[in-house]
Parts: C-alpha cells; sequence; structure tokens
C-alpha cells in the first residue's frame, strides 16, 4: 500500500508542475518580494498585456507592454524606449559671462532632481540644477552636454554641441519615468514567478502571486 501512495506521488509531481505552467494559470497580479524599501508588481492580463508598477524613495514608475509565454518562461516586452528623453528648445549666444544649461517644465518641484555635464576641451564639468532648473560655469567652449534624471537614474540623453553657443535650454520629454523593458524573462513557479526586473540588478528576484 505505501508503495502504492508513492507511486502515484510521483505520478502527480508532473501534472503540478503542468498546472503551475500552464498559460492559463499565469494572468494575474505578482508583487516583487524581498526588496527592502521598494514596492514593485506586476500585472499580467488575459489578453496578453502587462502592466509594471515601481516605488522607490519619492519616485512612483510605471510601465507596460505585452507578454508572450515561451519555451516554459513569461517574455516581457515593451514599445521601443525613445531615443532622447530631453529635447533642446534652444540653442545661442548669450552676451553674458556664463555658459548656462537650464530644464524648463510646468512642474518646476522637479527641476532639482537633474543633473548635467557640460563637456569642454578643458574638462568635464558636472553639477547639480538649481531651483530654478539652472546651472552655470564660467563661459567656456562647449561640446557636448548630457542630462541625468536622479530620480531615475537609468536615464540621460548626450546633446554634441558643434556651434559657439553659451546658452542651452531643454524640455523634459513626458516618457522620461516610463518604465521601458526588452526581452525580461521570469519563470513561473508554484508561490508566483522568479527572475529579472528591469529596474534592479539580478535574475533571481520573487513576485508572489496576489490570490
Amino acid at each position: 500500500m505505501k508503495l502504492k501512495h508513492y507511486v502515484l506521488s510521483l505520478l502527480m509531481i508532473p501534472c503540478h508542475l503542468a498546472a503551475a505552467q500552464s498559460p492559463d494559470s499565469i494572468p494575474g497580479e505578482y508583487h516583487l518580494t524581498g526588496v527592502m524599501e521598494t514596492a514593485s508588481a506586476i500585472l499580467l492580463k488575459p489578453d496578453s498585456t502587462f502592466e509594471l508598477y515601481f516605488s522607490y524613495g519619492a519616485m512612483d514608475r510605471q510601465g507596460h507592454g505585452k507578454w508572450q509565454f515561451r519555451d516554459g518562461k513569461i517574455v516581457l516586452n515593451s514599445r521601443p524606449r525613445p531615443e532622447k528623453d530631453f529635447a533642446l528648445v534652444t540653442s545661442k549666444t548669450a552676451s553674458d559671462d556664463f555658459t548656462t544649461v537650464k530644464i524648463v517644465d510646468s512642474n518646476v518641484q522637479i527641476l532639482p532632481f537633474f543633473e548635467t555635464l557640460i563637456k569642454t576641451a578643458g574638462g568635464e564639468k558636472y553639477g547639480k540644477m538649481n531651483q530654478e532648473g539652472i546651472f552655470q560655469i564660467p563661459k567656456t567652449k562647449t561640446t557636448g552636454i548630457d542630462l541625468f534624471f536622479t530620480l531615475a537614474p537609468e536615464r540621460y540623453t548626450s546633446f554634441p554641441v558643434q556651434s559657439e553657443d553659451n546658452y542651452f535650454e531643454f524640455r523634459i520629454e513626458p516618457w522620461i519615468i516610463e518604465i521601458f523593458v526588452e526581452n525580461i524573462s521570469l519563470k513561473p513557479d508554484n508561490d508566483g514567478l522568479k527572475g529579472e526586473h528591469p529596474l534592479l540588478k539580478g535574475d533571481a528576484f520573487s513576485y508572489e502571486k496576489m490570490k
């Protein structure tokens, strides 16, 4: 009798694994676990679309796209990320003695969270924007400008400069906090999902499926 129960148990194991990895059982809400001070979740919808949420500190970010189930794994992809997260609005020769980089946006409270790297023949000058979104250095020939958003540290844009201008004004593109994903892989298990996260380093994160 014990042998019979043992054989039946062995036969049932593949069934449980198959059920855990069945495409029909995949849709649902999955919450990231085990990462301090971070809240993140993935909503996999039955129509093969997904929504992604990430919150850390003062910044909440979202993303969306489509998911596929192939080779026993869930693969997430969003629309391609635009080439630049900032747009050059004005570039001109000003009559003052400064090289000025300015960021403009209707939400002025966000302006101090941007940084810039001004490239010159004599080296690079790094600085943070002030409350007006401005950073200045003594007037010098500029060869390039990099812009960074500290609340989304993976987002930066480089602009080459080939003129004698010393005033540069940029606007923030609306997708700067959108999360873009490319071939993020997750493997279903009995508790939820395991695998990558689009904004965190590593490939062994756990996501618990909400009941």
